[in-house]
């Protein structure tokens, strides 16, 4: 009898805090019913959704030609401060084998001062719990970490299980690898391409138990270094059950401890790892250069099924990684797949030199010229070409917009032009709305008419609303389902904040 009466008093009666909180408290259970599978539910820490990843070479910090010390990357981290980023990412810091050592791009080296790729993992001085003499001891990472934490810097290290032929483990425990039949050792493969200086362990073998196990011992000697985010390298080439196993006993010890996939293979597999522990995956968005393939693309890693398990980080560019938009387009391609990157999911990273616009690449290929993987590039921080200050605005804005810190509120909307993408983003409950225009013609100026979603804003169609771009710190006010804009090469993206305009006795007010 009390929900009878008229509807309003029907409503403001059902919603009474008192009713409501018993019927919270004793549900009507009648109706229930049991999913035939108990779920596991995870629970992530919030570095888990959004971060801003920076990878750099430490051994390339050094002055004088010499390669670079923990110390002398610590004189790094002012830098990479100043550009907004959340995780600092080394690759591998251990010892590097001298058996089929990387010289220069990538020839088998014969020069005995090349310092080969960090991916070759083991000598006599150690292996994958040990660090390169060159670059100190485990105080001197300790000290490196700690100076990174002071700036609010995350240390992200390389988990990469293989070895170089001289790993003291092929000497102690044989049993662990893949021989061939004439006796001689298994290289590393990731068709297409081969490794000379890596091989393989026997993940399957008959001594797995005992490998598993030491491959474990790995992961928490760094955690007990302080080291709560690992990158894999090459998951794809190991059995999944190793994963699953793996990541399950360690975030059963500290659920805090991220791992991101680097695994550019089939989606199947790259599904399949996710599903099997991975907090996070690299994706084919570094491919991903026209507008369709692109809106399709994010659909599918943010609202469709594969989101409920699957957190894409989206990288403009690896060291293993330069592509062709980026060797052609110059600096304002490297602003538009920054921009990109960074509003289209709330983690994503960048290789250093990224922000120096570095195109050189070895002809017909994707791969660097003079790649720092297999020698020192000292970087020119103030380079003519660079685009430092863009990178650290885009960051900033990132850090002052919660809607750009959520995974799975990516929307697109109608541009009348095949090379401007365009998408917006608010919060579940409405707030911090944005909208987004890039264009992706690094070369031309592109004029684009956009439909404003008014529905989604919660606009009326006559109403009248401020935007302010946050790039260039432009306001003005729109009116109606469209609006005309511009962008060129120089400033080929624009990040709208909206806001409602109202008036108030000739004065105005605005509020989100």
């Amino acid at each position: 009898m009390l929900l009878s009466g008229k509807p309003e008093a029907s409503v403001a009666a059902a919603l009474e805090p008192g009713l409501c909180d018993l019927a919270s408290r004793y549900p009507d259970r009648s109706h229930a019913s049991h999913y035939l599978r108990e779920v596991p539910v995870y629970a992530d820490r919030p570095r888990a959704v959004f971060g801003a990843w920076y990878e750099f070479f430490p051994r390339s910090t050094g002055a004088d030609g010499k390669p670079g010390t923990f110390a002398d990357a610590e004189t790094f981290l002012p830098y990479i401060e100043s550009l907004g980023f959340d995780i600092v990412y080394l690759p591998p810091i251990h010892p590097i084998g001298r058996t089929g050592r990387k010289g220069p791009n990538n020839v088998v080296s014969t020069n005995p001062d090349d310092l080969g790729s960090p991916w070759a993992i083991g000598s006599r001085e150690g292996g994958h719990k040990s660090i390169h003499p060159a670059l100190g001891t485990t105080e001197d990472f300790a000290h490196f970490k700690e100076a990174a934490e002071e700036r609010g810097l995350e240390v992200a290290l390389d988990l990469a299980f293989q070895c170089s032929p001289d790993h003291p483990y092929i000497r102690e425990h044989p049993e662990w690898f893949s021989w061939r039949p004439d006796g001689t050792l298994k290289t590393a493969e990731n068709p297409p391409k081969r490794y000379d200086d890596i091989v393989n362990f026997d993940f399957l073998g008959p001594a797995r138990e005992s490998l598993w196990a030491e491959l474990k011992s790995i992961v928490l000697f760094w955690i007990e270094q302080g080291v709560r985010i690992f990158r894999v390298d090459n998951p794809h080439t190991k059995p999944l059950p190793f994963w699953i196993w793996l990541i399950r006993q360690v975030q059963d010890v500290h659920p805090d401890v991220l791992f991101l996939a680097e695994a550019f293979t089939r989606p199947k597999m790259m599904k399949a790892l996710a599903k099997a522990g991975f907090t996070q995956s690299y994706t084919y968005f570094t491919w991903r250069v026209f507008k369709q393939e692109i809106q399709d693309y994010l659909v599918e890693l943010t609202q469709g099924p594969v989101a409920e398990y699957m957190r894409g980080n989206l990288w403009p560019n690896t060291p293993d990684i330069l592509s062709d938009f980026l060797q052609q387009g110059g600096p304002p391609a490297f602003r538009i797949r920054l921009a990109l990157a960074a509003t289209l999911s709330p983690s994503y990273g960048i290789y250093s030199g990224y922000e120096w616009c570095e195109a050189r690449a070895i002809p017909q290929t994707e791969e660097y010229l003079d790649s720092e993987k297999y020698q020192l590039r000292p970087w020119e921080i103030g380079s003519p070409d660079n685009i430092s200050a863009y990178v650290s605005r885009i960051n900033q804005i990132r850090r002052g917009n919660r809607s750009l810190q959520l995974y799975r509120n990516l929307r697109f909307y109608q541009a009348d032009n095949d090379q401007v993408l365009f998408y917006g983003k608010k919060c579940p409950d409405g707030s911090n709305p944005l909208l987004i225009a890039v264009s992706l013609d690094p070369f031309s100026k592109q004029e684009v008419l956009l439909h404003i979603p008014l529905g989604d804003l919660g606009l009326g169609s006559e109403e009248t609303f401020q935007v302010h771009e946050l790039i260039k710190d432009g306001r003005a006010l729109w009116r109606g389902p469209r609006a005309q804009v511009t962008l060129t090469p120089e400033n080929p993206v624009a990040i709208w904040s909206v806001h409602r305009f109202a008036r108030r006795e000739n004065s105005f007010d605005y509020f989100d």
